[in-house]
């Protein structure tokens, strides 16, 4: 098959290398067959959000990544300036990601309306694409007090109800009528509410250039099955229920969901507040990067999907959201050797000994996932092979002009 595509990963490079790196992240990428990572531009110190960002973030990369790698830049308050140097030349970004609600980490703040529409106005004169986490501040901050997260922490239901549905469809539905208004490609991220596809349909079929995706755990992970203090699960938009997870299945069979990324989002242990199993101090993140593939074919197989819907979902629309159509995500003429070689059929339990992320901490550990990889092969280069990597590091840089 040809090599995945993953468009939504956090190597936490430079700054935050203790929680992932770009040496560790791309080792994770070959061993689950992904030949191509999108970096996201925040969680690294200093975040990806003007051009000394950048360059402190590929001179992190070069000559440490055993697969291909690209970057997103950043939209904060106060950077619009800052937007069209990080698109030129061969050092450029594949896009832009802005967030709604806050993200987190305090040198990445998030977007009001009035910054959002700035930015889709500059985005759109650069011919580029714009990613949005899709949460609205003020539902959350008025869900903060009645979800009862302060009084039970340990409960995934209160830190389920401190996130709400609502908050996805609101802010999704301001996107789509920004995106009319300026005429701006944008690219929802991590959709994790099923009421929210109606919403993306909409806005479709207004004209409006928009994507969505998906993620692994969104379509094999369910609330009800998530225990209290089980703190490895929190990510946000969170895990929300069974039934909505098969809406999104759904989604992805109708079209409404055109991809999945992994969101891997990975720190150290200690910041899952293991101890306590408090959701409310646990750090929000799902580290899966080296299992998407294993992840979502284990479920879409039981759903009586193909390899073909696979490959659409995780190779060729990623690479046509960086960019990189005609590069990456398809086996063709003229498309660079990026393959994966893979069993559908074995099966393996995840266990902490075959993981390459930096650290072993994972809600899939434990799990049987069926398809294994075997070869991963970057532009022609053998990186992987049943357990070993080979060779010299492979990856370079995807960055510069867009073609998707």
């Amino acid at each position: 098959m040809a090599g995945l595509v993953d468009s939504h990963v956090h190597v936490n490079e430079p700054g935050r290398t203790e929680w992932e790196g770009f040496a560790s992240a791309t080792r994770a990428a070959a061993a689950g067959g992904v030949t191509t990572i999108v970096d996201m531009p925040l969680n690294s110190v200093p975040a990806t959000v003007d051009e000394a960002g950048l360059r402190a973030k590929l001179d992190a990369a070069r000559g440490r990544c055993m697969v291909n790698y690209g970057v997103w830049g950043g939209v904060v308050p106060g950077n619009l300036a800052a937007l069209d140097a990080m698109t030129r030349g061969e050092r450029a970004v594949l896009g832009f990601k802005c967030f709604l609600s806050p993200s987190g980490v305090d040198e990445f703040g998030h977007v009001g309306t009035p910054d959002l529409r700035a930015a889709m106005r500059e985005v759109a004169r650069l011919d580029s694409v714009l990613l949005v986490h899709a949460e609205a501040p003020e539902i959350i901050e008025a869900a903060a007090g009645a979800s009862g997260l302060s009084e039970h922490p340990r409960r995934y239901a209160a830190f389920l109800a401190s996130r709400p549905i609502q908050a996805e469809v609101r802010a999704i539905a301001l996107v789509a009528d920004l995106a009319h208004e300026t005429r701006c490609a944008v690219h929802i991220v991590h959709v994790s509410a099923a009421e929210s596809l109606p919403v993306i349909e909409a806005a479709r079929a207004r004209g409006v250039r928009l994507s969505a995706e998906t993620c692994p755990h969104y379509l094999g992970f369910a609330a009800e099955e998530i225990p209290d203090g089980a703190t490895l699960f929190k990510c946000a938009p969170p895990i929300r229920d069974a039934a909505n997870r098969e809406r999104l299945w759904e989604g992805l069979r109708r079209g409404t969901l055109e991809m999945v990324a992994t969101d891997h989002s990975p720190c150290p242990p200690a910041m899952k507040a293991p101890e306590s199993g408090s959701f409310a101090a646990a750090w929000g993140g799902i580290a899966s990067l080296q299992f998407g593939l294993s992840a979502v074919w284990t479920e879409a197989r039981r759903r009586g999907f193909t390899i073909e819907d696979v490959t659409r979902w995780m190779c060729e629309r990623p690479a046509r959201l960086a960019g990189l159509a005609g590069r990456k995500g398809r086996i063709a003429p003229g498309y660079d050797a990026d393959l994966v070689v893979w069993n559908p059929e074995d099966e393996r339990v995840i266990d902490a000994g075959m993981i390459e992320h930096r650290h072993k901490a994972t809600p899939w550990a434990g799990w049987r996932l069926a398809g294994v990889v075997e070869m991963t092969i970057v532009r022609g280069r053998v990186v992987y092979e049943r357990g070993e990597f080979i060779g010299e590091l492979a990856g370079e840089f995807v960055g510069g002009r867009r073609n998707g």
